[in-house]
């Protein structure tokens, strides 16, 4: 089987694989937040906090929506979806392929035992 990878689910799949992003996202999941309030619970510098919700927002799982000075951000469970898609396919490959593996090898060691 052939892998495609994308560069939207590549853009999730690192967004998702810092701690911190997922923290943000668990956050948002509450609902909508300020940039403030996003890096508020991280020991790092409002730049730091700007650089993680970057690259949640090209990830597309945040959007940004700007009134005057501030900018609250709100959970886009899209580009989540997307990914739990991939995984689900994924898995569903392995455990084929570990259940073949483990019929052969069952059939290997009754061949063995005879």
């Amino acid at each position: 089987m052939v892998m495609e990878y994308e560069a939207p689910l590549d853009l999730t799949f690192h967004a998702l694989a810092s701690a911190t992003r997922r923290r943000m996202l668990s956050v948002l999941a509450a609902g909508d937040a300020t940039a403030g309030e996003l890096g508020r619970p991280f020991a790092i510098s409002q730049p730091a906090a700007s650089k993680h919700i970057r690259i949640l927002e090209r990830s597309g799982l945040v959007s940004r929506r700007v009134n005057g000075r501030l900018h609250l951000f709100r959970l886009e469970p899209k580009a989540l979806a997307s990914a739990e898609d991939w995984i689900a396919r994924h898995r569903d490959l392995w455990n084929n392929a570990l259940d073949s593996l483990g019929d052969l090898l069952k059939a290997e060691s009754n061949e063995d035992a005879s």
